[in-house]
């Protein structure tokens, strides 16, 4: 029988990240903890707590129980001990994968589990933590949720997009069709009025004219030259192409057509169907870019910065060169809206974005991954460089004039240097970012003071060494 311990555990202002920064991040979360030490779970419980979850927490000691209460019950996450290793355990964990669904899976792993652990978590675990870096947990869960999320948003995007083609279907089903005919050369005979009106020409003979002249109706085979049975040309399968109107506008058609034939069975032409489709094309491609999109910054969005990621590292696997990203995070977005309002807080957002589009090159993506934070994408850029435009960023937002004063912090991450998959990539740089806005919160005096632009303005990415410095201080500070 499970056990339900149920936490209300609210994070206090000693946590590791400043108030500034994490209040705004605080969440419930529903948790199943699938763990024989008790000790391990008080770890978790309390790491969870320092990063700013509200935590209602149930907890069994195997993973039959775990899918025994998942039946009845719904969870944000499951936190479990690795069943093992072998067959059988893979067999235990794709059972219990089933039972979870979209649920993420987390493994709480030791230094021993090796290469065990790999193969388990390439099976269906959303990732795993070692418990000798127990604190690492919340960013694994978060990220987990992230990656949830982002696969709704998707799932709901292609939805969205499904809509449109049924949409699209239920509208050419009875529309006003444009007819032509041409014969065996591709020549045009003739042609109907709605075509006629569809192109913006006042009359066939016009049409006719401007035809042979600017050839305003392209001929099959420039069209069609992988559409037509080249034995016996009896149809034309639906194929979408681009003609252009009277006064040069675009015009974007559906075409589709069957073969015509003499009285002797010779082959005499084509008639062709021809369906205006521009405007709902022209609305395909508005959802697309809003799919990716972010709505307040313009920006691509959580999707467009995944889909992103993965073309840059089958690139790279393809040129062995290494690309960099960097996370930023704006400082003080709650103080910011607290004391000016929401709408300079979305100002201030908006400020930070045009700054990223001003500092990207063309080949660079810049995208808002979420609340207060921005991610850059630097193709071909190792991580010496993508400093160098973390510091430009930095100095940028330093010397914008509007106020209120807005200063970053920023994370740096190289693949595949510090990962080499999107999950472990976006985590590195992530670890950088908090180590970075941990050193800046203690430089910080008092924190209830509105920060300076001096203070906040100081350049805002880390090294190795400082994050094992600032890792190692934040372990002492938390007893």
């Amino acid at each position: 029988m499970a056990n339900s311990l149920q936490n209300n555990l609210r994070g206090d202002q000693s946590g590791v990240r400043p108030e500034s920064s994490t209040a705004h991040r605080s969440r419930p979360l529903r948790a199943l903890f699938v763990h024989r030490e008790a000790d391990t779970i008080d770890s978790c419980l309390q790491e969870l707590k320092r990063g700013q979850f509200i935590v209602s927490a149930d907890f069994v000691l195997n993973l039959s129980q775990c899918r025994e209460l998942l039946q009845t019950n719904s969870y944000d996450v499951v936190v479990a001990e690795p069943p093992g290793s072998g067959r059988k355990a893979m067999q235990t964990l794709q059972l219990l994968q089933q039972s979870l669904g979209e649920t993420p899976l987390i493994l709480l792993t030791t230094s021993k589990d090796g290469d065990s652990i790999t193969q388990l978590n390439g099976d269906g675990a959303a990732d795993y933590v070692q418990r000798e870096h127990i604190g690492q947990l919340p960013i694994a869960i978060r990220r987990a949720l992230s990656n949830r999320k982002l696969r709704a948003d998707l799932e709901e995007a292609r939805k969205a997009l499904s809509h449109s083609q049924s949409l699209y279907r239920a509208l050419a089903d009875n529309p006003a069709y444009g007819t032509y005919r041409c014969d065996a050369e591709g020549i045009l005979l003739d042609i109907n009025q709605a075509l006629i009106a569809m192109l913006g020409y006042a009359s066939r003979e016009e049409l006719l004219a401007a035809n042979q002249v600017l050839e305003v109706i392209p001929k099959l085979s420039h069209e069609f030259a992988s559409g037509i049975d080249s034995v016996e040309r009896r149809r034309i399968d639906p194929m979408e192409a681009e003609w252009k109107r009277k006064d040069g506008t675009a015009l974007r058609i559906r075409l589709s057509g069957r073969g015509v034939y003499d009285d002797h069975g010779n082959f005499a032409g084509h008639e062709i169907i021809v369906v205006d489709t521009t405007e709902q094309q022209t609305l395909e491609d508005q959802l697309r870019h809003q799919a990716s999109t972010d709505s307040l910054t313009g920006l691509g969005n959580h999707r467009c910065l995944f889909e992103v990621l993965q073309a840059e590292i089958s690139r790279s696997g393809r040129s062995g060169r290494e690309f960099s990203i960097l996370l930023l995070d704006l400082d003080g977005l709650k103080k910011i809206n607290d004391r000016f309002g929401h709408a300079v807080g979305s100002r201030a957002l908006c400020r930070l974005a045009q700054i990223l589009t001003d500092c990207c090159r063309s080949i660079d993506t810049a995208a808002r991954h979420g609340g207060d934070e921005f991610a850059v994408v630097l193709p071909e850029t190792p991580k010496a460089a993508g400093a160098s435009v973390a510091q430009r960023i930095c100095d940028l937002v330093k010397k914008d004039a509007e106020h209120p004063p807005l200063s970053v912090s920023v994370g740096i991450a190289s693949y595949p240097q510090d990962a080499d998959t999107i999950g472990t990539l976006l985590h590195a740089a992530d670890k950088t970012l908090y180590a970075t806005k941990f050193k800046k919160s203690h430089a910080l005096t008092p924190p209830s003071v509105f920060p300076s632009q001096q203070a906040d303005s100081q350049p805002a990415f880390t090294d190795g060494a400082n994050r094992a410095n600032a890792k190692r201080e934040r372990e002492g500070s938390n007893g």
